[in-house]
């Protein structure tokens, strides 16, 4: 629907109502204040049939750029420094079942299949143009955390410059693109899930919009809430789909439920003086262990058999055992003084989440004195919730409603009127903008 028919539609509604509500004053033949409040309580109460339903609202034009594959999907073929011609529906590859990094930040593969994606589905919150004048933003298909667990991560000195060297090769792509340059990258998106993704040039792409896991790495200056994008991990364990008994809370006999390393950095050491704490106490499982292999189906049983799954931090703020517990359906423990979460201008945390500072999760006995504390009923709330809630944190191919990919899609067009107000300013600026 265009502008001028929404605005339209919205004055015609107003009109109605401002009509309905002096007809009923009249009819009462008096004007009581109380009356007043009761007509206006009376009309939130029910569906308001003037509010843009979300068939009117048109999904967010995209332009994707033309990579060749050896920055992209080349990745996923197993040969090193594979190449070939952009991919298109038909060369996509599908997501292989690794676990571990790989598929935690695998977000940047998703983002570029739901723009292939030929399905006809009006309620996609993204689309791809092909014309670059009609586009809100411009993605690049930059597999930037795929190329740092291939190629960094365990790789050679050799394999670290050709990781540097894709990343330097993408920028100069970039600076040298008329509309790159036509907003100074303020209208690109560009994902860097993995913490050290794009580690060596990302201040030279700082305008765009990051599609992050959290901002524990770059400054300020090169990632932040305003402008960036918090996505969620693919979560590693299996969703529980069959999680329907009929009194969960007494099904689920361990208190809190922990499996995972204890030998982090930074806010992750808290682990260690956490598992000194909680190991050994009643209805408590804490396991001091990693997520691979046959400890995927071990986290998996404990999380379904578990009233809540403690998610501390680790390297960073931030980590997968999340997002595999809200899929497993166990109410979240967040430690974290730091953390920022997906989707959170949608989703209030608090009605499926508890958390705790560093300090108060530090404090013998306080955590579990806490957690012991809340009643059945408050925790089947939150159970429930998480339930409903769940879908949102889903990676798939095709996308579906208010998956983790349209989620973040939803995201991005949060903030573009920020985004517009500098591009609008950065083109008519005659001197070096003085906030920057």
């Amino acid at each position: 629907m265009k502008l001028n028919d929404r605005m339209s539609k919205s004055l015609v509604c107003l009109a109605v109502f401002i009509l309905f509500l002096f007809a009923s004053l009249f009819y009462t033949g008096t004007i009581d204040y109380r009356s007043s409040f009761s007509l206006f309580d009376s009309s939130l109460s029910k569906p308001n049939p003037c509010f843009t339903e979300e068939s009117d609202i048109e999904p967010l034009k995209v332009y994707m750029y033309d990579l060749e594959m050896k920055y992209n999907v080349g990745f996923l073929k197993g040969s090193s420094h594979y190449n070939a011609p952009p991919v298109t529906i038909d060369t996509l590859p599908k997501w292989p079942k690794y676990t571990g990094l790989r598929k935690q930040h695998s977000v940047e593969y998703w983002l570029l299949a739901s723009l292939l994606s030929s399905v006809d589905d009006q309620t996609r919150e993204a689309v791809r143009v092909f014309d670059p004048e009609s586009a809100n933003v411009f993605f690049v298909p930059f597999f930037s955390s795929l190329s740092y667990n291939t190629y960094y991560r365990h790789g050679n000195d050799s394999e670290v410059k050709y990781d540097d060297q894709l990343q330097a090769e993408i920028v100069d792509f970039l600076q040298k693109s008329e509309h790159w340059k036509r907003s100074a990258g303020r209208d690109h998106v560009i994902p860097m899930h993995h913490p050290n993704a794009f580690k060596r040039y990302r201040e030279k792409v700082n305008a765009a919009i990051f599609i992050v896991a959290d901002f524990g790495r770059p400054p300020p200056t090169v990632s932040n809430l305003r402008k960036d994008v918090v996505a969620p991990y693919a979560h590693v364990v299996e969703t529980f789909e069959a999680d329907d008994n009929s009194d969960p809370y007494e099904s689920r006999t361990t208190l809190l439920f922990f499996r995972g390393r204890t030998d982090r950095k930074d806010d992750g050491k808290d682990r260690q003086q956490m598992k000194d704490m909680l190991s050994g106490q009643k209805d408590v499982v804490f396991e001091a262990a990693g997520i691979s292999g046959k400890g995927v189906n071990e986290s998996t049983n404990g999380m379904r058999l578990s009233k809540f799954c403690l998610h501390p931090a680790g390297d960073t703020p931030s980590s997968c055992r999340l997002f595999d517990a809200i899929v497993s359906h166990c109410v979240p423990v967040i430690v974290s003084d730091k953390i920022e979460l997906p989707f959170e201008d949608e989703l209030d945390y608090t009605k499926f989440s508890m958390f705790f500072s560093r300090e108060e999760a530090k404090k013998e006995g306080y955590m579990l004195d806490q957690l012991r504390s809340v009643s059945k009923a408050r925790w089947v709330e939150m159970w429930g919730y998480l339930k409903n809630i769940s879908h949102h944190f889903e990676y798939q191919y095709p996308p579906k409603k208010g998956d983790a990919v349209n989620m973040i899609w939803r995201e991005v067009k949060h903030k573009l009127p920020a985004t517009q107000l500098d591009v609008h300013r950065n083109r008519r600026l005659k001197v070096p903008d003085w906030w920057r």
